[in-house]
């Protein structure tokens, strides 16, 4: 879904409808992979409509229009767009929009007292608890508001990437999707070794892996 993401901002960003029949191609291409219920049913419908979800997809997809965007505004627009055609539920959108802020500002330079802040006073998370604290008392939690700020708290306790990686998935719960958002930030503010990136495009098919370069070519 980040990659039908990708493929939806360079074919046009204005237009949403692309976007619907992005999610769709790349969902119903590859089906086995864990969407949720809802996401699953939506895949299949001849005339797909949101589903007031605040479900964590929204955040774990959303990265590449950080990447797109000149400037923050921007970034946080796409990021709606990119959630309401299927999480509009508030917390949804709020979820999706505070990941694409965190990558946008890591992109930028800022630092990680400047995302937090940031994070904090425009999307109201509690970004003040450690990780040690969090982890005995943690369990699965698929939405936007129980696994978004365990998520961006993961990136800020981290060293590097792969610290940012571990960090994610020591806390249980919905480990994947968790480190796939911090690592989301995790790949803007730290460098990604070589090791792990390259075995990352390893793993994708040559579809996949075609998607990936033509919208990483776009930002040349």
């Amino acid at each position: 879904m980040t990659l039908a993401i990708a493929s939806w901002l360079i074919t046009d960003k204005n237009d949403t409808n692309i976007l619907i029949k992005k999610l769709q191609k790349f969902g119903n291409d590859y089906p086995n992979v864990g969407y949720g219920g809802n996401f699953s049913l939506w895949l299949k419908d001849n005339n797909p409509k949101p589903y007031n979800s605040w479900g964590n997809g929204s955040a774990m997809r959303v990265s590449p229009v950080s990447w797109i965007s000149d400037t923050l505004s921007e970034c946080e627009n796409l990021a709606k767009n990119s959630a309401i055609v299927t999480h509009n539920h508030p917390e949804g959108i709020k979820g999706a929009q505070a990941i694409a802020s965190a990558v946008f500002l890591a992109k930028i330079g800022k630092s990680k007292s400047k995302i937090k802040n940031y994070i904090e006073n425009k999307y109201d998370y509690d970004l003040d608890r450690c990780l040690d604290e969090i982890r005995p008392k943690y369990s699965f939690d698929v939405s936007c508001q129980g696994s978004v700020p365990e998520s961006i708290i993961s990136f800020l306790e981290a060293d590097n990437f792969e610290d940012c990686i571990r960090n994610a998935v020591s806390l249980g719960g919905d480990a994947d999707t968790q480190a796939a958002i911090a690592g989301s930030i995790g790949s803007a503010y730290f460098d990604v070794p070589d090791s792990i990136y390259y075995k990352t495009l390893d793993l994708l098919d040559d579809n996949l892996l075609y998607y990936y370069n033509q919208f990483v070519n776009s930002l040349k």
